[in-house]
């Protein structure tokens, strides 16, 4: 049974919640709270293994909240936001600071039935997630000067575009993405990343990922050329597809039905990039809860196709790299700090 403390100073927002989370037989809603101060009296009182959180709240904020929970007390937080620019930026902070996942709150994008459905899994994912490997100091990094090792942006997009590189990601991916991309080179061959996310969340990660990164990113539209020195992150609420017109690779961006729950689905993605790709490109699946992506890493290690996965002491959550894995899709299971120079072994660029 896990047991759950929601903290809300909606009174509206703590029922609704407490209500929905209720009804499962293996989650206990064991108190609610108006704000941190309470909360904190009731995390020592009623000890919960997970936390719902709401960013914006009376006498302390969300943000303040969770940076004293992840020093003090380590434990399993899901954050409970609306959908806004402003708050998708704290909500990203959230997940550096070591939330588990961002959930949005009933009112905003989705139906009630659909945050009922998204909050319990949350909370399931969170209770059993490995918080040690997810918890990361909030660091202020400069922004990167986006320029090639010859110094121009200009030659840099001249190179070829034959390889590519393709990314999947759910729980615990935002951290490791900002550990692994800042670390690739300006000469990059093209990216896509699939990040499991809500929508406006996509665009603040991929707006974050730019001011890290040596290369560009930025949140994918309908007939991006996927080009070197590019990493296109997939809009929330759409799938991600790419396609090769001649010797380049293009973005396709569509709505269709969810897979395995997601949309952007990391299988979606993998799939297109086996067949526009194959033996050109490299497959990376990361930290995630569920499946999606196992079968299409598999499809492109089937088509020639590098593959690597993470393994399971660096992920939040080992679940997709594990699915993976047991599928015999994956050719490299390596930690977290390792990927990047595997990523640049493969494609035969120097880390800088």
């Amino acid at each position: 049974m896990t047991k759950v403390l929601v903290i809300d100073d909606s009174a509206l927002v703590r029922k609704l919640l407490s209500k929905e989370l209720g009804k499962q037989k293996d989650i206990e809603v064991v108190g609610s709270a108006i704000n941190p101060y309470v909360a904190r009296k009731k995390i020592a009182q009623l000890k919960p293994d997970v936390l719902t959180l709401d960013l914006e709240m009376p006498r302390m904020d969300g943000l303040s909240f969770l940076s004293k929970v992840m020093k003090y007390h380590p434990m399993p937080v899901v954050v409970v936001s609306s959908l806004t620019p402003k708050n998708s930026e704290n909500a990203l902070t959230a997940l550096r600071l070591g939330a588990v996942d961002v959930i949005c709150k009933p009112g905003s994008a989705y139906s009630t039935k659909e945050i009922s459905q998204k909050i319990i899994k949350a909370v399931r994912v969170a209770s059993k997630a490995n918080i040690k490997s997810g918890i990361r100091k909030l660091q202020k990094k400069k922004k990167s000067v986006k320029i090639n090792q010859n110094g121009s942006r200009g030659a840099r997009l001249k190179q070829t575009t034959k390889k590519l590189i393709a990314v999947g990601a759910s729980t615990g991916g935002t951290k490791a993405l900002e550990e692994i991309l800042p670390a690739l080179p300006p000469r990059l061959p093209g990216m896509v990343i699939v990040q499991h996310m809500p929508p406006v969340f996509t665009k603040s990660f991929a707006e974050r990922l730019n001011t890290v990164c040596k290369v560009n990113v930025k949140e994918a539209e309908n007939g991006d050329w996927i080009q070197p020195g590019q990493i296109l992150i997939a809009p929330g609420n759409y799938h991600m597809l790419v396609q090769k017109e001649g010797a380049k690779y293009y973005s396709r961006i569509k709505k269709g039905p969810p897979v395995h729950h997601h949309r952007p689905s990391v299988d979606v993605m993998f799939n297109s990039v086996a067949e526009a790709a194959g033996v050109n490109a490299t497959g990376v699946i990361l930290t995630g809860m569920g499946s999606d992506g196992a079968k299409g890493l598999k499809k492109m290690r089937d088509k020639g196709a590098h593959t690597i996965g993470q393994n399971e002491d660096t992920c939040v959550v080992y679940g997709m790299p594990k699915q993976a894995h047991e599928m015999g899709a994956v050719i490299e299971s390596l930690p977290l700090p390792k990927i990047a120079k595997a990523i640049m072994n493969r494609t035969k660029e120097k880390m800088v």
